[in-house]
């Protein structure tokens, strides 16, 4: 190979350096930027192929992506009641402004994340520290994570990021508290069972003792129509006998005799010690007649 062949080849090789050197791709997920000598000269935000001075510029890539900050642990915030409660919690953000998001924070996703997690801490407290533990519970989640969201970017862009979202998973009690709020509650629905239990047995006492006294009317009402009835058979029998005697006096006289003589001698073992000139016996004297 001739000394003017491999000069070619060593400059062809050169230029495809610096060719190369010159192009750089942006992904669509991507931010870039451009620095000459140590300094920014140029941001990038729309993806596809760009070009730059080689050996003098390079290019630093950075991620659009939404990103997610964390808690590993919950933390511990203090209520307008003096009261502890464990929150966890998570930031939904991203890169908004490259440039100032490099001069804050030198471009470290470590650093951006420990400033808005410093940022969010600082605004949960201030706001539980305003709520009782059960407005945070129970009615006023949403309107926390709204001004979380409104305060943290405030802050936010101040190292040229965006806070998409803000959320509390969860909102627990400690466990002294959650065991002191156990207690109280159990208190509260054995006086609750104890109320219930009283009421009941007062409405069963009145509904026996309004039940006895409906026995005690039935049975007094039965007892009364039974002996208006027994009034009523007893006086149609003594009228009856009374009509019966007036017919024949003496017919009904000798019936009542053989109906006494029949009750008196039922059994061969009866004895009855009588006077023999008793009345008793008049029809037994008189029986040939």
């Amino acid at each position: 190979m001739t000394r003017n062949a491999i000069s070619a080849l060593i400059a062809g090789l050169f230029a495809l350096v610096l060719l190369l050197g010159s192009v750089y791709t942006v992904d669509q997920r991507q931010s870039a930027i451009v620095f000459q000598l140590g300094e920014v000269v140029n941001t990038v935000e729309e993806p596809g192929l760009h070009f730059k001075l080689p050996l003098v510029q390079n290019v630093r890539f950075f991620d659009r992506r939404i990103l997610t900050l964390d808690t590993p642990e919950p933390e511990r915030y203090i209520t307008s009641e003096k009261k502890n409660v464990l929150v966890d919690s998570y930031v939904k953000w991203r890169i908004k402004d490259v440039k100032q998001f490099y001069v804050a924070v030198n471009g470290d996703e470590t650093r951006a994340a420990t400033r808005l997690a410093q940022t969010i801490n600082s605004g949960l407290r201030d706001e539980f520290g305003s709520r009782t533990v059960r407005d945070v519970v129970s009615g006023e989640r949403d309107k926390i994570t709204l001004a979380m969201r409104d305060t943290a970017n405030a802050e936010a862009q101040k190292i040229g990021v965006e806070v998409v979202d803000v959320r509390i998973k969860r909102v627990e009690l400690p466990v002294e508290v959650s065991e002191s709020v156990f207690r109280r509650m159990e208190a509260e629905r054995k006086r609750v069972a104890n109320e219930l239990r009283s009421t009941g047995g007062a409405e069963s006492e009145r509904i026996r003792a309004d039940a006895d006294k409906q026995r005690e009317v039935i049975l007094a009402e039965a007892y009364r129509e039974a002996q208006r009835i027994k009034g009523v058979g007893d006086a149609r029998a003594a009228e009856i006998y009374g009509r019966a005697y007036g017919a024949d006096g003496e017919f009904y006289a000798f019936y009542r005799s053989l109906e006494a003589y029949r009750s008196s001698f039922k059994d061969r073992s009866d004895m009855l010690v009588l006077d023999p000139s008793s009345d008793f016996f008049k029809y037994m004297k008189k029986s040939g007649r």
